[in-house]
């Protein structure tokens, strides 16, 4: 019994820190992945990051593109089932457990994003700071408060950084 109340209480730690970085685990939507891809509009070789991939759809949908992705991953648990789910695209995909607020972020061309509305601001100022090339950001749900979306589909809004 010990065992199986650490297990739980494990569980709920693990799910529930990320919402004091950005939100919780929700899985995306097959067809709103498909439209945030078609949104940011890259090319074979491009790189996308994800923040906060959760089970790897996002990734293993944009590996198929032919793109690079990037996912980083809060939830250890998580973490390591996107990363298996991801090892056929090895090549393509890379998962990396931590806190995307903390780390530097590879060259990329795009970021797939749904962060609770508190921490949009905090994003928009992590990408100007972060990114010297144009970037297309692509965030599910909530805006950025102080810009205006360049589209916006199904509840997807596409924002770019030049």
């Amino acid at each position: 019994m010990p065992i199986l109340l650490g297990i739980v209480g494990a569980l709920i730690l693990f799910f529930s820190i990320v919402l004091l970085r950005g939100a919780p685990y929700l899985p995306t939507l097959t067809k709103q992945v498909e439209t945030a891809l078609d949104l940011v509009d890259l090319k074979p070789g491009d790189t996308l990051l994800e923040l906060g991939c959760g089970d790897g759809k996002v990734l293993i949908a944009a590996a198929k593109r032919g793109w690079n992705v990037v996912g980083y991953e809060l939830n250890p648990l998580l973490a390591l089932i996107a990363w298996l789910r991801t090892l056929k695209y090895k090549g393509h995909v890379r998962v990396v457990w931590g806190d995307f607020w903390n780390k530097q972020w590879p060259p990329h061309q795009a970021i797939f994003v749904f962060l609770l509305d508190p921490f949009m601001q905090k994003l928009d100022t992590k990408i100007i700071q972060s990114s010297s090339k144009p970037v297309k950001l692509v965030s599910f749900a909530f805006q950025i408060p102080s810009r205006k979306p360049k589209a916006s589909k199904d509840g997807l809004f596409v924002y770019e950084y030049k």
